[in-house]
């Protein structure tokens, strides 16, 4: 290919050459010049036999730089075709050799797999063999067995059922003490175990959980500047104490008693609603019913965001995540609920503390447990505008807001209202009684609770076929059996209701009192 690129380079070089003559003695033709034509006509053809000249030799030139570069791309090939025939023939003679060694290591394998199939055939007659010397001796000592227990039966005048049952008759008699006094050992270290770990676990979780408790009171005191006040508070004719009562709901009692005046409810919000608009009413000095109105609205405000600071407070005090923010209102609004005036709250933060560590000893679930005693008596706060029980509001409120269902039977069981299940249910028990049982964290006495429990059992013993009847669960449920040839089963739903009636009209207590009616009936005779 290069030879005729170099032959087509010298042809058109040749072509160019005449060309260029050619246009050059027509010009020297066209310009006319008279000194001579001949003259002119020489040089012309001197210049082309010149320039075929030229052409001639670098035609020569060309072919003979092709052919030498033809010649050398030859041997060039053929190097590289012998090159590669030997590389192939390398190739083709490992392979073949690679080849062979795999067919000698195979035919060893067959060779090794022919010998251990003779030698498991070998195995297999052998132990067939044995098999069956084995059951011909396993035939024999049937029959001998057979025989010895025929011999056995005729000497002992007993069949093999008959003895096995006086064997198993004589060993029952003989083990029934050692059973009993193992039992009543065990029953006893386990029992002793179990309350020497419960003390531990019990005195732990006080220990870490020390909290200052102090009793709240009905009756708020608010200091005056000085005793001139109390007039203005009282207004013209009293319409300034009559509008601020009418408002809040709060008895406002003003006395002998120099620079103060006593705010009285049972509904803490109420009276801390009067004791702030009236607080503000003074340091104000204008003191009248539209005045009166708006100081109310602001601490009604003031309430408001006050209860969903304790509220928040109480979840990030207890770690307790995730709570639904209705709930977080409601928490907060036990912060103005007493219960035997321990703060509801307070009581409840308490518990859920208590649980944590207890849940933590026995290897439960810590964080269930601190929200199960978080809320277990979220449905204080909810007492005074629906009617039932703490525990049923507390459970309706936590089953709308998608709490857990370890969440809410722990709230339903924590006072026996349903048999505790699961171990967050006993252990919210057990937190909440150490919770309410310590020393100043209610101020009931004992004589107080006695007489409650007395004249919740002599209510119920007021009534005729009431044979006897029990006060459970710190007054919250009582046991009442009757005299079944009295009261029968009819009756004993008017008596129920009855002796409810007059609980409800005759005592006060917080919660609500469980009347259970135990009626029994016995037939007894006897065979002479």
């Amino acid at each position: 290919m290069q030879a005729m690129n170099w032959a087509l380079a010298a042809v058109l070089c040749l072509v160019a050459l005449l060309v260029g003559a050619a246009i050059a003695g027509f010009l020297a033709y066209r310009k006319g010049v008279q000194s001579g034509v001949e003259q002119r006509k020489q040089q012309a053809e001197a210049t082309i036999g010149s320039a075929e000249k030229e052409a001639g030799r670098i035609l020569e030139d060309a072919k003979k730089e092709a052919e030498a570069k033809r010649k050398n791309a030859m041997v060039e090939a053929k190097d590289e075709i012998y090159k590669l025939r030997s590389e192939a023939e390398k190739e083709i003679k490992d392979r073949r050799s690679e080849i062979g060694r795999q067919e000698h290591r195979i035919q060893q394998k067959e060779e090794n797999l022919d010998k251990k199939t003779d030698n498991l055939d070998r195995k297999e007659e052998s132990l067939k063999q044995r098999l069956k010397n084995a059951d011909k001796k396993l035939a024999e000592a049937e029959e001998v067995k057979n025989s010895q227990l025929k011999e056995l039966e005729r000497i002992s005048g007993l069949t093999q059922d008959q003895a096995k049952e006086y064997i198993l008759s004589t060993l029952d008699s003989e083990l029934v003490h050692e059973k009993a006094v193992k039992i009543s050992y065990y029953e006893q270290q386990i029992k002793d175990e179990c309350e020497e770990k419960a003390r531990s676990y019990i005195s732990l979780a006080i220990a870490k959980c020390a909290a200052d408790q102090v009793s709240e009171t009905a009756v708020s005191v608010v200091a005056l500047p000085n005793d001139e006040m109390k007039g203005r508070i009282i207004g013209r004719e009293g319409r300034n104490i009559r509008t601020l009562e009418t408002l809040t709901g709060v008895d406002i009692i003003i006395d002998d008693t120099p620079e103060a005046i006593a705010l009285s409810c049972f509904d803490h919000v109420r009276r801390e609603v009067a004791r702030i608009a009236l607080e503000k009413l003074i340091a104000d000095g204008r003191i009248h019913p539209t005045k009166i109105e708006e100081m109310v609205e602001k601490a009604k405000r003031e309430v408001e965001h006050r209860i969903r600071q304790e509220g928040e407070r109480a979840v990030l005090e207890t770690n307790v995540h995730g709570l639904n923010n209705e709930l977080v209102k409601l928490l907060g609004r036990l912060y103005y609920r007493t219960s035997y005036r321990q703060n509801v709250l307070m009581h409840s933060i308490e518990v859920s503390k208590l649980c944590g560590v207890l849940a933590s000893e026995l290897g439960v679930d810590a964080n269930l447990a601190r929200r199960a005693g978080l809320l277990h008596d979220i449905g204080k706060a909810l007492t005074a505008e629906i009617e039932g029980s703490h525990v049923q509001i507390g459970v309706d409120v936590c089953r709308k807001y998608n709490e857990s269902n370890e969440v809410i039977h722990a709230i339903e069981a924590h006072h026996n209202d349903v048999e505790p299940k699961t171990a967050i249910a006993c252990i919210v028990q057990a937190a909440d009684a150490i919770s309410a049982a310590r020393p100043a964290a209610r101020s009931e006495n004992y004589e107080n609770y006695i007489k409650r429990l007395q004249k919740l059992e002599g209510i119920c013993s007021s009534y005729e076929g009431v044979e006897k009847c029990y006060a459970l669960q710190a007054g919250r449920e009582i046991r009442v059996m009757v005299v079944p040839e009295i009261i029968n089963d009819e009756k004993m739903v008017l008596v129920a209701r009855q002796i409810a009636k007059q609980i409800e009209n005759e005592m006060d207590y917080p919660g609500q009192v469980k009347v259970n009616l135990i009626r029994e009936s016995r037939v007894v005779d006897y065979a002479k």
